[in-house]
Parts: structure tokens; sequence; C-alpha cells
């Protein structure tokens, strides 16, 4: 919290408090974590349109690679 005060203090407390939230939400409080949310906010967004891991924003290559295995 000690780190918070501090970036509230250089970057307004709305920023901060909205990154607080946040961190909340995803249960990030290991070190450098709000910096880094409050990073993302800047070059992000608008907070709300977050996007949440589902089938229509994979990342992984599917399962057809598994496709030839057993045969």
């Amino acid at each position: 919290m000690a780190r918070a005060v501090e970036l509230a203090t250089v970057l307004g407390n709305d920023k901060v408090d909205q990154a607080l939230g946040l961190a909340a939400t995803a249960g990030r409080f290991a070190d450098d974590d709000l910096l880094s949310i409050l990073g993302h906010i800047a070059d992000s967004k608008p907070v709300g349109e977050v996007v949440r891991a589902d089938e229509a924003h994979s990342v992984q290559n599917g399962t057809i690679g598994w496709q030839a295995l057993g045969q």
C-alpha cells in the first residue's frame, strides 16, 4: 500500500484506485504488479473493455496437431 500511495502522488488517485480495483479483481498483488497494471491502463483501451480468454479469444493452436497421434 505504501507503493500505491507513492504512485498516487505522482499519477493521481483516480488512476491508482482504478489499478487497485483491477489488481483485486485479478488477484495480482505481487511486487510491481500495480506498476504493471498502471502501465497497461496507460497503453490500453478504457476500463470495461477487458478481454476474457474464451473460445473466441484463444492463443492455442487447436487440436489439429493431435489428429495423427495413434494412427
